[in-house]
């Protein structure tokens, strides 16, 4: 049975409402917003734990929404009679005011044009199945009562593929690819990085299809307390107020979240329920290993490797896809150091001419490799991988197949 917490919940809306009240009371604007925000995250929560007054919270989720991302304007002094819920505000749009232009083209620097296909990615494919079929769900026509995913949780050990993944997803629908640094938006929006988040999903409204992709998303999702930065609880907030909203929101159009974090454990409960769909993203068996050396080798001779041996070998050594990239560029140097020995001899000369000059290849061989597996370690041991499996087996996404 799971435990009602809407009496808690209503008791702090009312301690975040009377807040509210007290900084409108002071036009202070800025305050107004940050408590607009915290209003609106729990009466969506108060929303969910009671069903009969449901409608009644998600409108008020949306009015303190309204204020908190500055398309209404808090209104100043007395305080008028209203709902322990709902907000006392004036219509006044701002998105023409301030520092919200700057905003919004930061928003719209965020979009990359994504190349990436499915078939650009070695192994994971049970990933890549479980999220083509969350984008293909949300383009078919469907009953009401089927309502697609909104936000995907990509974890697992780092360099594993999970950028390249959604990436690929982008890629493969041609759709707007949003690409968040979490800890790039937290350092150089500082005190505005909330407004960026609310102007980012408005940006991929416009241009959808679009993928919101947040890498090391830890930053902004990690589990509230003591420590937690007032910028990092207002981004936060912000970045809940957002998936609420798509939640309850149908469209035709695709906008879907994908987060990707190396350390699951450490994010907060209210967005680990955002993302309800957790997918592993974990090191490369031997099969993929062999599969992403083919890919970091194409155009070159590989026909004397012994590929099998090398997958045993990336696998025994707890290799990333990232760093079995890394493996492939060291043997391909190799390969290139025996066949061009007094290569840095030609420095001197003018580009021009080294243009003119062909690098002296040959094919690879598994010695390449030796030298390189030396050379490249893995930053992972057992004991973390049993970490992300048992967080995967409690929290993760279960296999279909």
């Amino acid at each position: 049975m799971g435990i009602d917490l809407s009496g808690v919940l209503s008791t702090e809306l009312k301690k975040n409402v009377e807040e509210y009240k007290k900084a409108r009371s002071k036009n202070d604007i800025g305050e107004c917003r940050d408590n607009a925000h915290a209003c609106a995250v729990l009466c969506y929560q108060i929303a969910e734990q009671q069903p009969a007054f449901r409608d009644k919270y998600i409108a008020n989720a949306k009015k303190w929404e309204n204020i908190a991302t500055g398309k209404i304007t808090p209104s100043s002094g007395s305080h008028n009679k209203n709902s322990s819920s709902g907000p006392v505000a004036v219509k006044g749009s701002e998105k023409n005011s301030g520092n919200s232009s700057e905003i919004d083209f930061d928003a719209s620097s965020l979009i990359e044009t994504s190349s990436v296909t499915w078939n650009d990615i070695g192994g994971l494919d049970e990933v890549k199945r479980l999220v083509k079929e969350t984008v293909v769900i949300a383009g078919l026509k469907k009953p009401d009562a089927i309502k697609p995913w909104k936000g995907i949780l990509l974890f697992g050990p780092p360099g594993t593929g999970k950028t390249m993944i959604a990436a690929a997803a982008a890629g493969s629908l041609h759709a707007t690819f949003f690409n968040v640094k979490s800890d790039r938006v937290l350092s150089k929006y500082f005190g505005e990085s909330s407004k960026l988040i609310s102007s980012l999903y408005e940006t991929a409204k416009v241009k959808a299809p679009s993928i919101i992709f947040i890498d090391e998303f830890d930053a902004l999702g990690s589990a509230r307390g003591e420590g937690t930065s007032e910028a990092s609880r207002k981004v936060l907030s912000s970045l809940l107020i957002e998936l609420d909203g798509l939640q309850n929101k149908k469209s035709d159009h695709l906008l879907l979240s994908m987060a990707a974090t190396n350390t699951p454990w450490d994010l907060d409960t209210a967005v680990l329920s955002r993302f309800p769909r957790r997918i592993f993203v974990t090191l490369p068996d031997e099969i993929s290993c062999r599969s992403i050396i083919q890919i970091n080798t194409v155009g070159l001779d590989t026909s004397g490797l012994d590929l099998p041996g090398l997958g045993r070998r990336c696998v025994e050594k707890l290799y990333s896809g990232r760093d079995i990239q890394n493996l492939c560029q060291q043997a391909i140097w190799n390969m290139i150091h025996d066949k061009n020995p007094r290569m840095d001899e030609l420095a001197d000369l003018p580009f021009n001419e080294l243009k003119n000059r062909v690098l002296n290849t040959r094919e690879l061989i598994n010695s390449d490799f030796e030298e390189s597996f030396e050379r490249i370690h893995s930053p992972l041991n057992n004991d973390d991988l049993k970490q992300y499996n048992t967080w995967n087996d409690e929290y993760g996404e279960r296999s279909q197949c």
